[in-house]
């Protein structure tokens, strides 16, 4: 992840195609080791390419992602209008377990 914002920052520096000794220079200029296998395989994989096509892809094939929002969001605003007598009844029980564990054990805390 580190080389492959390195390799960002330079395009969106102007470098369109930066080199393996580009994004060492970034990586360096920062107290960051470069791995030579991770970066050889980045370099070669987006040699050729444009970055802001790549973004473009990228966002359009994220935006087909579940996740998992939606159904908070709907479920959510339908709680306050149904759910306003459950919640006070619910509070209710619990304050019933609440005594009759005590009275379960036979005593109480300060008997």
């Amino acid at each position: 992840m580190k080389h492959l914002a390195a390799y960002l920052l330079l395009g969106l520096a102007g470098n369109t195609s930066p080199s393996a000794a580009d994004i060492k220079g970034v990586l360096e200029s920062v107290g960051i080791d470069a791995d030579e296998e991770r970066l050889e395989k980045l370099i070669s994989e987006l040699e050729g390419k444009d970055i802001q096509e790549l973004i473009s892809e990228g966002t359009t094939k994220l935006a087909s992602v579940p996740s998992g929002g939606a159904a908070v969001a709907a479920g959510g605003a339908a709680a306050p209008a149904a759910g306003g007598a459950a919640a006070e009844e619910k509070k209710e029980e619990k304050e019933e377990e609440k005594e009759e564990s005590d009275e379960d054990m036979g005593f109480g805390l300060f008997d």
